[in-house]
C-alpha cells in the first residue's frame, strides 16, 4: 500500500491552514495516495513571551521542520515565506511557491477606523521591527509596543491590555476568516511588507525526485520570480529579521517592478528605491536594487540593527 504524503507544518491555526491549502491543491495530483499533516513545534512556537529580536538568530519557525524533512519524517515541509531564512540548507531544496495570497499589512483597532485617525500619543502594537520603523517615521509621535502570540491571542490582547490598534498580516487575518477585524489596509506606498509576505514556500529533499515534480505541478511563476527578487534584495544587503527592511516586487506581465526600503530601527531614517526588469532577471534586479540603496548610505542603517 502506498505511504501518505507526510506534510511538515506548524501547529498554529495558520499554519495548518496553510498545510491543508496545500494539500488540498496537491489531492488532485496524488489520488488515491493520501495526504498526512505532522504538527511540529519550533523554537519560536517555544518561546512566546519574548519578542523575536531578543531570540536572536535564523529559522526560528523553520529549523526544526527542515530537520524533520532531512531525517525522513516528513516528505514536504510548508513554510510561511517570510519566516524561511535566506541561507540555503544542505540536501533541502525550495521546490515550489503556490500562488501568492494578499501582501500588505493592515491596522487593526475597535476604537479608531483609519491610521490617520490615530491620536498623538496612540498605543500600537506590533512583532515586526520593519512595521515599527516604517510606523515611526511618517509618525514619531505614536507609542509602538512589542506583541508576540498567535493572530488570535493578539486580537484578545487589543483589548486586555487597552491597546489602541494593531498593526498585522492581512494574509494571516483574511485566510482564518477574521478580515471583519480590518479597519484599513496600510498603503504600500510608505508601509512595504516584508520579504514573501503573504507566500508559501514548499520544500523537499533535494534527491527526491518524485515529490520536486509534484509539488512543481502547484508552482506559480509570478509568485516565484516576485519572491525571488525580494529574496535576493534582502540577501545582497546582508539583511535578516532584526533589520527593519521591506520589500514588494509584483511580476505583471513578466516584467518585474522592484521597491525596497532600508530603516534605522527607530525610523528616523529611511533609503528607498525602485528597480524593473524581465521576470528571468527577478535576482539580479534584486542584487542591483541592493546595490542602489548601499551607494545611497543603507550599510550605515543596516549597522544599527
Amino acid at each position: 500500500m502506498t505511504s501518505p504524503l507526510r506534510i511538515g507544518t506548524r501547529g498554529s491555526r495558520l499554519a495548518l491552514w496553510q498545510a491543508n491549502h496545500v494539500a488540498a491543491q496537491l489531492r488532485p495530483f496524488l489520488a488515491p495516495r493520501a495526504v498526512e499533516l505532522i504538527e511540529i513545534q519550533t523554537a519560536g512556537d517555544q518561546v512566546r513571551d519574548v519578542p523575536l529580536p531578543q531570540i536572536g538568530g535564523e529559522g526560528l519557525f523553520t529549523k526544526e521542520i527542515q530537520n524533520a524533512l532531512l531525517d525522513g519524517r516528513v516528505d514536504v515541509a510548508v513554510h510561511s515565506l517570510k519566516d524561511l531564512p535566506n541561507i540555503p540548507v544542505a540536501e533541502v531544496l525550495l521546490a515550489a511557491m503556490p500562488p501568492r495570497g494578499p501582501v500588505g499589512d493592515v491596522l487593526v483597532s475597535r476604537r479608531y477606523r483609519s491610521f490617520a485617525t490615530l491620536p498623538n500619543g496612540a498605543l500600537v502594537a506590533t512583532s515586526s521591527l520593519r512595521r515599527r520603523a516604517q510606523i515611526l517615521h511618517g509618525r514619531p509621535d505614536l507609542r509602538l509596543v512589542p506583541i508576540r502570540g498567535n493572530v488570535e491571542t493578539r486580537l484578545r490582547k487589543l483589548t486586555e491590555e487597552g491597546l489602541d490598534a494593531l498593526v498585522l498580516a492581512q494574509a494571516g487575518l483574511e485566510r482564518l476568516g477574521l478580515a471583519e477585524a480590518i479597519v484599513e489596509i496600510l498603503d504600500p506606498a510608505w508601509m512595504l511588507p516584508a520579504v514573501g509576505q503573504g507566500a508559501l514556500g514548499l520544500e523537499c529533499r533535494a534527491g527526491d525526485g518524485a515529490t520536486i515534480n509534484l509539488l512543481q505541478r502547484i508552482d506559480d511563476p509570478s509568485t516565484r520570480h516576485a519572491v525571488l527578487a525580494e529574496r535576493e534584495f534582502l540577501r545582497s544587503l546582508g539583511g535578516g529579521c532584526q533589520v527593519p527592511i521591506g520589500a514588494l516586487a509584483p511580476c505583471i506581465r513578466q516584467t518585474v517592478c522592484l521597491r525596497g526600503v532600508v530603516l534605522d530601527p527607530e525610523g528616523r531614517q529611511s533609503e528607498e528605491g525602485q528597480v524593473a526588469g524581465t521576470a528571468e532577471d527577478a535576482e539580479p534586479l534584486g542584487r542591483q536594487l541592493a546595490q542602489q540603496l548601499l551607494g545611497q548610505g543603507a550599510n550605515a542603517l543596516l549597522q544599527r540593527g
